[in-house]
C-alpha cells in the first residue's frame, strides 16, 4: 500500500529510511526564489532607523564629540553616545573567551596573562573614552529614515587625540610597542603554557633531524554574503527587550545581551530569520546589536540597523591572524619524537575568543603518532578588530603547520613524503588512541582514507601530466594533506517535540520539531526532519521545524563547529522515544490491551496478535476524549530533553590537490582536487557533499587569494572592498572529486562525527605544498599564503638569484 495521507504505511510494509537518502533541501525551493527572510527584509511598526559613527583611527583618545548640529537635522530622533550609555547603567559586553573544551562557558579557564585579569576590560558597544581599532562605533544617530540618519551622521563632530598604534603580532611584543589596555602593557592578554617541555627538549636534543619553520597564517575576512542587521525592540509593559538578528544561536545571543542590559535572560526575546552566511563569526554578541536594543528602550520605539559592505570590512569579527613558530622531531628512519609549538594569535583590541588557539594546540599534532608535544599559547592585543573562531577555527591552522613540516622534513630525510606520511600515521589498531595533547580518538581510518585520496586524485599519473605540462610552459604540483577535526562547541543543547493535533493551525496533523540549535545554511530543515521521520515512521514532509527563536524553548546552544546534529540529533532520538513510549500507554488504553501488548512499527501502534492499529495522530487527536487518562499522560503528546556535557568526535580525511603555474607570471591554476572525508554517518549525502565543497571554496580562497591588511603606521584597513579583497570564483575552482567514508563512532546515537568543517581543515594546506611542489624540488621549503601571483613569481625569483634551480622553460 501506498502512502497514506502522507504519514504511514501498511504494517510489515518495508520502508526505505530516511537517514542516508540524498533528499534535496526543503528550505531551497524558498531561497532561490527570493522568499527568504533576513533580518533586513523585517520592519517593525514604528521603526526608526541607526546609523553609526565610526572612528577612523586605530588607536586614539576622544577629547570630545559634538552632536549640535545632527541633533537638529531633519528626521533625526536622538544621537547618543557611550557616554549616555554607561549613564544608564549599562555595562560592556562579557564575551566569556575560553578553552574550546570548556564545560561552563561563564567561568573563565585559561589563566590570563600574569594573572592580571584582563576580562575586567569589558569591550563597551560605543567607546567612551578611547578607541582602539579603524570603526570602533562611538556614536549612533537615529532617525525617520536611513537617509536622514547618514546625512546627520556625517555632522557629528567627533575630535580625538591620535595615539601610535600597532597592528601586528610581533610588533606588539616588542619592549616599546604601544599599550591598548593597562591591564596588559606589554599587550599580552594570554600565556599558557602547556605540555612537558623539559621532555620535548630532551628528544629533540638527541633527534636525527629536527625541523624548524615560521608559518604565518594570514587574517582573512569573513565577507558575508548578507551584512549584518539587527532590530531592537522594548516592552513598557514587562520590561522585556526583543532583538531580531541573523547570528548562530539566539540563545549564545541572549545571556550576554540581558548581562549588557541589566535585566533577567527570560526578560530578553533573540529572534534569528534566514541568515545569509555565518561561519563562526556571528557566533559572539556584536556592539551594534546590543546599541539597538538599548536605543529601543530610551527612544520608546522600534530602531533598526543595517551594515553597509565598507561597515563589514571593518567591524565583522575575523578570522586566523595566527603566527606559529614550529620544531618537529625524527629519528633515521623519519618516525616522529616530539613536536613543540608557540601558537601565537593576534586578538585584536578586545578578548572575544580563544577558541582558535585552544582547537589550534588540542589537534596540533593531527592524525600522527607523536609521543612528546609542548604548546605555548600566546593572545596578543593589537589596534585591529578583534578576531574570533571562523570555519575550523584553529583546525586549518594545525593542519597546515604540520603538513608543510612533513613536505620539508621528507626533502632533508630524502624519504617520499607519502611514504614518510605514512610510517608516522597512526593505525587503526592502535585505537582508542589518546594524543600527546590529550585528545583521544575512538575511530579513523588514517591510512585507508590517505590510501583512497591518493588513488581519487590519481597520484601515480602525476608525474606524466607534469611532464605534458612542462611542454606547455607550465609547471605543475600536486600536494597532500590528512586531517583530523576536534568539533566541540557549546557544551548544552535543548529539543522538544510535540505531535500537533489534526487541524490545529489551520492544517493537517504534524510534528513539530523545535531546536535551541539553529542553521545558517547548514540545511537543518531538511536533515532534522529526516532523522525525526526515521524515529517516529512518518514522512518528512509531515515535521515542521521551528528554530531561531529564544521563546519557543528554554535553553539551546546554536550551531557552530560540528555540534548540531551531532548533540541536537542525539536530543531528537531521544525525545522521539519518550513521546513513542508515552503514545504506547495511550494507545494501550484506546485498544484495551496491556502497554506490553503494543508493538510500534513504521509510526503505528499495533496490538499484538490483532489488526487493530493507531497512528501517532489518532492518539494525538484523542487523548482528550479519553475518558479515566492517569494525570501523567494527559495534555499533549509531546517530550523535551536537554544535555549539558561534551560528546566527542573526530571527523578525519585526506585531500589531494593538483596546481599548475605560469613561471612568467606567478599565477596558480587549480586543475584538480579529490578529497575523502570521514563526517561519520550522512544524514543526507547530498548536503554534506555541499558542505565540503563549500569548506574547500572557502580554504583554497584563503591560500590563494585572500588578507585582510592593515597599514602599519596608522592601522588603516588597505583591503575595505572587494576591489582590494578578492574572492575565489567559480571560474578559478575546478569540479571536486569528492568520496565520502565512515569509520563508525560509538560516541552518538547517530554514528554523526561532523562534516562543515570537513572542506576547510585540510585545502589551504594541501594547495599550498602543491605550490612548493611546483616551484621546484630544491630551494623552496615554504611559502606563506596567499599564494598570490606576485608572490609566488617573487619567490621563484629569490630561488634563482640565489642559485636555485627553477624547472622554468
Amino acid at each position: 500500500m501506498a502512502l497514506f495521507d502522507g504519514r504511514m504505511r501498511e504494517v510489515g510494509e518495508p520502508r526505505n529510511p530516511y537517514i542516508g537518502r540524498p533528499l534535496p533541501r526543503f528550505e531551497d525551493l524558498r531561497l532561490v526564489r527570493g522568499a527568504g527572510r533576513y533580518t533586513d527584509d523585517i520592519s517593525v511598526p514604528g521603526e526608526a532607523f541607526a546609523v553609526f559613527v565610526r572612528a577612523p583611527h586605530a588607536h586614539a583618545d576622544i577629547t570630545g564629540i559634538d552632536s549640535a548640529a545632527a541633533r537638529v537635522h531633519p528626521g533625526v530622533v536622538a544621537v547618543l553616545t557611550g557616554a549616555d550609555y554607561v549613564a544608564d547603567g549599562h555595562i560592556g559586553m562579557s564575551h566569556f573567551p575560553n578553552p574550546a573544551d570548556a564545560i561552563d562557558v561563564r567561568v573563565p579557564s585559561f589563566r590570563m596573562a600574569g594573572e592580571r585579569g584582563i576580562l575586567d576590560e569589558l569591550q563597551l558597544p560605543l567607546a567612551v573614552d578611547r578607541v582602539r581599532y579603524v570603526g570602533e562605533a562611538v556614536a549612533v544617530v537615529v532617525a525617520e529614515s536611513i537617509l536622514a540618519a547618514r546625512d546627520a551622521a556625517e555632522a557629528v563632530r567627533v575630535e580625538y587625540e591620535v595615539r601610535p598604534a600597532v597592528t601586528d603580532v610581533v610588533a606588539a611584543l616588542a619592549k616599546d610597542a604601544p599599550a591598548l589596555w593597562p591591564g596588559a602593557p606589554d599587550n599580552v592578554a594570554l600565556d599558557q603554557d602547556i605540555g612537558d617541555r623539559a621532555a620535548v627538549e630532551a628528544a629533540m636534543s638527541g633527534a636525527h633531524l629536527v625541523v624548524a619553520q615560521s608559518i604565518r597564517n594570514q587574517r582573512t575576512a569573513s565577507a558575508f554574503l548578507e551584512p549584518r542587521a539587527a532590530i531592537g525592540s522594548f516592552d513598557k509593559a514587562d520590561n522585556s527587550y526583543t532583538l531580531i538578528s541573523g547570528c548562530q544561536g539566539v540563545h549564545r545571543i541572549r545571556q550576554p545581551l540581558a548581562l549588557c542590559l541589566g535585566v533577567p535572560p527570560e526578560r530578553v526575546r533573540v529572534i534569528c530569520p534566514d541568515v545569509g552566511g555565518a561561519f563562526g563569526s556571528r557566533t559572539n554578541l556584536y556592539p551594534e546589536q546590543v546599541v539597538v536594543a538599548w536605543a529601543a528602550r530610551r527612544l520608546g520605539r522600534p530602531v533598526k540597523w543595517t551594515g553597509e559592505r565598507h561597515e563589514a570590512f571593518l567591524t565583522d569579527y575575523t578570522a586566523r591572524d595566527l603566527l606559529t613558530s614550529a620544531r618537529l622531531a625524527f629519528d633515521r628512519r623519519g618516525r616522529m619524537l616530539a613536536l613543540a609549538l608557540e601558537l601565537t594569535a593576534n586578538i585584536g583590541a578586545h578578548t572575544v575568543s580563544y577558541v582558535p588557539l585552544s582547537n589550534g594546540y588540542r589537534v596540533a599534532p593531527t592524525v600522527y603518532r607523536v609521543p612528546l608535544a609542548c604548546v605555548r599559547l600566546r593572545g596578543v592585543m593589537t589596534n585591529t578588530v578583534p578576531t574570533a573562531p571562523f570555519r575550523g577555527a584553529g583546525r586549518p591552522e594545525a593542519t597546515a603547520v604540520m603538513e608543510r613540516l612533513i613536505d620539508i622534513a621528507a626533502r632533508r630525510l630524502r624519504i617520499d613524503r607519502v611514504e614518510l606520511r605514512r610510517r608516522n600515521l597512526i593505525s587503526r589498531d592502535e585505537l582508542p588512541y589518546r594524543s600527546a595533547t590529550g585528545l583521544t580518538y575512538d575511530s579513523g581510518d588514517f591510512s585507508g582514507n590517505l590510501a583512497r585520496a591518493l588513488k581519487l586524485g590519481d597520484w601515480d599519473g602525476f608525474a606524466a601530466r607534469a611532464r605534458v605540462a612542462k611542454k606547455r610552459g607550465r609547471r605543475r604540483g600536486i600536494g597532500v594533506a590528512n586531517y583530523v577535526e576536534t568539533p566541540v562547541g557549546m557544551p548544552h543543547e535543548r529539543v522538544a517535540l510535540k505531535v500537533a493535533k489534526g487541524g490545529e493551525r489551520g492544517s493537517a496533523a504534524r510534528v513539530d520539531l523545535v531546536v535551541g540549535t539553529q542553521s545558517s545554511g547548514q540545511g537543518h530543515e531538511t536533515s532534522f526532519r529526516q532523522v525525526i521521520a526515521d524515529a517516529l515512521g512518518i514522512a518528512p514532509e509531515a515535521v515542521n521545524f521551528v528554530g531561531g527563536d529564544s521563546a519557543a524553548l528554554a535553553s539551546g546552544g546554536g550551531t557552530h563547529s560540528d555540534r548540531s546534529m551531532r548533540l541536537a540529533g542525539a536530543l531528537m532520538m531521544e525525545t522521539a522515544r519518550g513521546v513513542i513510549e508515552r503514545a504506547r500507554r495511550i494507545a494501550a488504553r484506546m485498544l484495551e490491551v496491556a502497554p506490553a501488548d503494543i508493538a510500534f512499527s513504521d509510526g503505528l501502534f499495533v496490538a499484538r496478535n490483532s489488526n487493530r492499529r493507531l497512528s501517532l495522530f489518532d492518539i494525538a487527536d484523542a487523548i482528550d476524549e479519553i475518558a479515566a487518562l492517569p494525570e501523567d499522560l494527559r495534555g499533549p503528546l509531546a517530550a523535551e530533553a536537554a544535555f549539558t556535557g561534551r560528546i566527542a568526535a573526530y571527523p578525519t580525511g585526506a585531500a589531494v590537490c593538483e596546481v599548475e603555474i605560469d613561471p612568467d607570471t606567478g599565477t596558480v591554476e587549480i586543475v584538480g582536487y579529490s578529497s575523502v572525508d570521514d563526517g561519520g554517518q550522512a544524514i543526507n549525502p547530498l548536503i554534506l557533499h555541499g558542505q565540503v565543497h563549500g569548506g574547500v571554496a572557502q580554504g583554497v580562497g584563503q591560500a590563494m587569494l585572500e588578507a585582510a591588511v592593515y597599514e602599519d603606521a596608522t592601522g588603516e584597513l588597505l583591503s575595505a572592498s572587494f576591489l582590494d579583497y578578492p574572492m575565489p570564483r567559480a571560474d578559478q575552482l575546478p569540479s571536486f572529486a569528492v568520496e565520502l567514508t565512515e569509520d563508525p563512532t560509538r560516541g552518538n546515537a547517530l554514528r554523526v562525527k561532523g562534516g562543515g568543517e570537513a572542506g576547510i581543515t585540510p585545502s589551504p594546506a594541501a594547495l599550498i605544498n602543491a605550490v612548493i611542489d611546483a616551484l621546484g624540488r630544491r630551494g623552496i621549503e615554504h611559502l606563506d599564503m596567499p599564494a598570490t601571483a606576485p608572490r609566488v613569481w617573487a619567490t621563484r625569483g629569490r630561488a634563482l638569484e640565489a642559485g636555485d634551480r627553477f624547472p622554468g622553460p
